[in-house]
């Protein structure tokens, strides 16, 4: 089964900053699994930009590998335009693009700050989206 999903940079950092963290294994799965993550120009963007930024220390070449490997596994939308008000207005282009998805699949956005999306049981911690692919794995 494959799960349709936009990825908050934040679960990007957990995970480049602990190897074998459950952030990390949503990454995995999003580049050689059954997570397609879903995509914008803007979202490539901001990858890019937090994960390039002095504080992190990340390998440029990593990033830049990660870069092209995900742009080649996702797909990308157009964002569909909502009304909600948001904490970080960076975090909309993610909740747009989700929620494009969401008009042909059931996709979800895997976030570390659920708080800053609207309260829907699409939108996800990292925890929560190995358990949805782990059960539905186990099921069949």
């Amino acid at each position: 089964m494959r799960y349709y999903a936009a990825i908050d940079t934040n679960v990007l950092v957990s995970a480049f900053l602990k190897e074998n963290s459950i952030p990390d294994e949503v990454l995995k799965l999003a580049l050689d699994g059954p997570i397609i993550p879903l995509l914008s120009i803007e979202i490539l963007e901001e990858y890019e930009e937090v994960l390039l930024r002095n504080k992190f220390s990340f390998d440029k070449e990593i990033i830049e590998m990660f870069l092209n490997e995900i742009s080649k596994r996702g797909i990308f939308l157009d964002r569909t335009k909502v009304n909600e008000p948001f904490i970080d207005v960076n975090d909309l282009v993610f909740y747009e693009i989700v929620m494009s998805g969401r008009n042909s699949t059931n996709a979800y956005l895997i976030t570390g700050n659920t708080k800053h999306f609207p309260k829907e049981t699409f939108i996800v911690t990292p925890r929560e989206m190995l358990d949805i692919v782990n059960n539905q794995d186990n099921q069949g």
